[in-house]
């Protein structure tokens, strides 16, 4: 099961940082990604990180403002979103997948997914 969190309303450039808390005792061995969906689009690739956290990689959108890790001690995985633009606004999901390959940037790669939290960025 996984539990977002620290989603909000926030000013264009200001941060947040979203959190994924899984339970489980394999969570170390899943490969981790967050997607954002806004009102009548699709859900989107942002980052994901491989379970040993040793690869990361994130959306062309997102680099160089937005960094994904993971604390497997904690089970848990974070973004963190600098310079927050009105276009990032949507709901944010994170995402599990157990082998990852390269298909990471594909929402069918995953097997488990969490609930979503709101990210609102005013202008």
């Amino acid at each position: 099961q996984l539990q977002a969190s620290g989603g909000g309303l926030v000013q264009a450039g200001g941060s947040l940082r979203l959190s994924c808390a899984a339970s489980g005792r394999t969570f170390s061995t899943y490969s981790m990604a967050w997607f954002r969906q806004a009102p009548g689009k699709e859900r989107d690739f942002v980052a994901a990180i491989r379970w040993s956290g040793e690869h990361s990689y994130l959306a062309d959108s997102v680099k160089g403002r937005f960094t994904i890790s993971r604390d497997n001690a904690k089970n848990t995985v974070y973004l963190q979103m600098n310079s927050l633009k009105p276009e990032d606004t949507a709901v944010y999901y994170c995402a599990a997948a157990f082998g990852l390959g390269d298909g990471y940037y594909r929402p069918t790669t995953y097997d488990y997914w969490g609930q979503g939290t709101l990210v609102t960025v005013s202008s």
